[in-house]
């Protein structure tokens, strides 16, 4: 794939409306998904994984890495020593991928944003790099996420600043102010892909869920 073939998936997939149009994109980009990130430096996949080993043991189990992808995450959490994840994604073709590599426990294909297929209380932390983020999933994906943690389980998400300022960082305070979480990490803006023309700032944070 060209450098402009690549830049073309990426405009596809923040300019997307649609769930349904976010998972075609994913799907026919699933088997050069990882060399493309590569190629760009995408750094979510790391820093979302130092925030998750600062806040959540290594025995905490089972854990959630919402919008998998091809599974860049769930190889650095297994490499790391968390036993047991699994993978949640909008794309049948990112989790065939992310399935190949064989380090989840499991795979769900569901989107964020509406009720998932889990119990309440059900993980013990949630990892999602990556997904709030243009054309993707907004504030409104916090509440299943909230839902389906444990009680003093970690919500580690990346957000893409301009929705951090259009509504998400308020949102995270109402949540607050209701007694559901506390925000007790946030890196600041960064640059997701530094290789790739024009990437505006992001940043990570974590929930503590109460």
């Amino acid at each position: 794939m060209t450098a402009e073939d690549k830049t073309k998936r990426l405009g596809a997939v923040y300019q997307a409306e649609r769930s349904e149009d976010v998972a075609r994109v994913y799907d026919a980009w699933a088997e050069k998904y990882d060399d493309d990130m590569s190629l760009v430096g995408y750094r979510h996949p790391a820093i979302s994984l130092a925030l998750l080993a600062r806040h959540v043991p290594k025995n905490a189990q089972p854990l959630l890495d919402a919008g998998a992808g091809t599974g860049l995450i769930g190889e650095w959490l297994g490499i790391t020593g968390y036993a047991h994840v699994e993978a949640l994604d909008i794309s049948e073709g990112m989790l065939a991928v992310a399935e190949r590599k064989g380090v989840y426990a499991a795979l769900h294909q569901a989107a964020l944003g509406g009720r998932l297929p889990f119990d309440d209380n059900h993980f013990a932390a949630i990892i999602s790099a990556g997904v709030f983020t243009s054309g993707h999933v907004g504030a409104e994906g916090l509440d299943d996420l909230l839902r389906i943690c444990k009680q003093g389980g970690a919500i580690v998400l990346t957000v893409k600043d301009v929705l951090w300022q259009a509504g998400f960082a308020q949102r995270v305070a109402a949540l607050e102010s209701e007694g559901l979480c506390t925000l007790i990490d946030d890196t600041g803006p960064y640059v997701s892909m530094p290789g790739e023309a024009g990437t505006t700032p992001s940043r990570c944070i974590v929930l503590r869920v109460a």
